[in-house]
């Protein structure tokens, strides 16, 4: 496949994922940054390889194949994440653009003796899952830090939004994995929070809430 294709399969894959359904050319195109016409005509040459099903005006979807490629590229690009914050020192808002670049590198053996370097880690620098070698992903319980009652505590576990400007906002207020977080108080008229992160009293919007996940403790 070309750096391409692949990436149109990891942007529908994401959009599956996130919609859990057919996507449409438009949604394709809004996230490829691209025209409709430009995307059909790029989804026939996905079709035609047998990695969408592709029908005029019902969307379109992976098959098993076009599944475990897209996988194997979020393989790719997860592992170079973790290889680059973990033993090169990068913080976890510059990894992504990095990745992206690297993710094309098509040499399977480089990519299990990197995950094997990295003692086979299951998420990367952000909490997200990093599939196996066979394209299977261990799944864990989380919900979104918006979503917790009062008192209720948490440990973060990933991030939904991970932009930079979201990553070093996160930084700033020492919230990162692993953070135990606890609900002091939600504020009805903005359903803004007054939280407790590491001992440290914090008040954070409810749009940040609603970015970060948390497995309850």
């Amino acid at each position: 496949m070309t750096f391409s294709e692949e990436n149109y399969l990891k942007g529908i894959y994401h959009l599956t994922l996130a919609s859990n359904s057919e996507v449409s050319t438009n949604a394709i195109a809004e996230m490829m940054e691209t025209k409709a016409s430009s995307v059909t005509d790029m989804i026939k040459k996905l079709a035609e390889k047998d990695l969408v099903n592709y029908k005029k005006y019902q969307g379109v979807s992976l098959t098993e194949k076009g599944k475990l490629a897209a996988k194997m590229i979020v393989r790719k690009h997860r592992l170079w994440e973790v290889f680059l914050v973990e033993k090169l020192d990068f913080s976890w808002d510059e990894v992504h653009d990095i990745a992206e670049q690297l993710e094309h590198i098509k040499s399977e053996k480089l990519i299990n003796k990197l995950d094997d370097f990295l003692g086979n880690p299951t998420e990367d620098p952000h909490g997200d899952p990093i599939p196996n070698a066979d394209g299977q992903i261990l799944k864990v319980e989380k919900q979104l830090l918006s979503e917790l009652l009062e008192n209720q505590k948490g440990i973060c576990v990933g991030v939904k939004d991970t932009s930079s400007e979201f990553l070093k906002y996160l930084d700033k207020q020492g919230i990162a994995l692993g953070s135990k977080i606890e609900i002091i108080g939600k504020e009805s008229f903005d359903l803004s929070l007054k939280i407790k992160v590491d001992a440290v009293d914090l008040t954070i919007s409810n749009k940040i809430a609603s970015n970060l996940f948390v497995k309850l403790t």
